[in-house]
């Protein structure tokens, strides 16, 4: 519409070849991106992007793995196209969002994601707050040793979105092309990179990216904790039973000889650090060592994702939880980590959970498994669920 317009003025005489800046000068200024208007309108407007660079991180935030490849408003916006465009699937049906759903915290509410050949092996692992944690590597048994070699890998997977190259599948060179014959691919990869090369490089960069801007931080425990000086104190804004929740939750327990606790809190922050309640890098197993489907154990999941947002604004939990999907309560989480059971060939169980060689045995009693409740729902945000700048942008 801008083009037409300016054609017109130079039609008219309003602007002339005489002038400072020549009609084709004008139109790239205002719209050089018809294929991104023509498909997105006005859910990306590459003249007003939105903030995923400088978006503000509370000042007790500390940790970032994301370092090596910094937001830029330019690339996540690449990013998000990249997310939900189902067109990276072999069979035009399934997108990263398909298994990663805005309104449940960028989760699925599946045990096992559909994918274009089948489904996945391992429970879809929630993305809020990716980057705010220690741990750099990515996937369940940390065999991604980056988020950005993590977020094509699915791509190439025969079973999630077919361009494994394998079982009759096509290649990832094949998508490429395909990308290359998309007009939208050809305006946004010259958009950020300068150039309309695409490549799998390039793509990694863009989705990680979106991925790491992806954050929620305006939940009622962050609300507290920046009137606190630290995660100990009490928080002014909490109810009794969501302080003592804290406290037990970040206080360690005392354990006797036979692993049974016998006083102090119960532990998570061990292995899940507050303020971002990432997972610690050297963690083992949690004991949960089934599978999805399928004979025999799997003791390799030791990374998880973050607390936050376990639950949505409505209190809902925001899918299933762990590899196998096989926890549905807050509740059933806590009581898994309240008797800790030794299998038989899981030797690969996190130190934390057998004090003394023995699975520990927290001993709750109703009201402390309630003020942990309580506590774990605090963590939850509002605003990450309905942003419209990590949406579908083809809505």
């Amino acid at each position: 519409m801008k083009k037409h317009f300016l054609r017109s003025l130079f039609a008219i005489g309003v602007l002339t070849s005489c002038s400072s800046t020549s009609e084709d000068a004008y139109v790239d200024i205002v719209d050089t991106y018809p294929a991104v208007e023509a498909t997105f309108g006005s859910s990306i407007d590459l003249n007003s992007l939105e903030n995923y660079a400088n978006q503000s991180i509370p000042a007790y935030i500390t940790k970032n793995n994301g370092t090596a490849n910094p937001i830029t408003d330019k690339g996540a916006t690449l990013g998000r196209v990249l997310f939900y465009d189902k067109k990276l699937s072999s069979n035009n049906t399934i997108s990263c969002s398909s298994c990663h759903k805005q309104e449940i915290a960028f989760g699925d509410n599946s045990v096992a994601s559909t994918g274009v050949n089948g489904s996945t092996g391992r429970h879809s692992m929630r993305l809020i707050n990716t980057r705010f944690a220690t741990e750099s590597k990515f996937f369940w048994d940390e065999r991604a040793a980056s988020l950005e070699i993590q977020t094509t890998m699915p791509i190439k997977d025969h079973g999630e979105m077919g361009y494994s190259g394998t079982n009759g599948d096509a290649t990832f060179a094949d998508l490429i092309v395909k990308m290359n014959e998309i007009d939208y691919y050809k305006e946004l990869f010259k958009f950020v990179y300068g150039s309309s090369e695409i490549t799998e490089g390039k793509i990694q960069l863009a989705l990680g990216q979106f991925i790491r801007s992806i954050q929620s931080f305006d939940s009622k425990y962050d609300a507290g904790r920046a009137t606190a000086q630290n995660d100990g104190m009490p928080f002014a804004n909490f109810t009794a039973q969501e302080n003592m929740g804290k406290n037990l939750f970040l206080a360690p327990p005392a354990f006797n000889a036979s692993g049974v606790r016998t006083g102090g809190g119960i532990g998570c922050a061990g292995c899940h650090r507050a303020p971002e309640f990432d997972i610690a890098p050297n963690s083992g197993n949690n004991g949960i060592i089934g599978k999805i489907s399928g004979a025999g154990i799997d003791i390799t999941n030791t990374r998880a994702p973050s607390l936050r947002d376990l639950v949505g604004p409505t209190g809902t939990l925001n899918g299933q939880m762990m590899h196998t999907g096989v926890i549905t309560s807050l509740q059933a989480a806590i009581g898994h980590y309240g008797t800790i059971n030794i299998a038989p060939g899981n030797t690969n169980l996190d130190p934390r959970l057998r004090p003394g060689g023995n699975g520990q045995q927290l001993n709750l009693n109703a009201n402390e498994v309630n003020a942990v409740i309580a506590f774990l729902e605090t963590l939850s945000g509002t605003a990450v669920y309905t942003n419209p700048k990590w949406s579908d942008p083809f809505n």
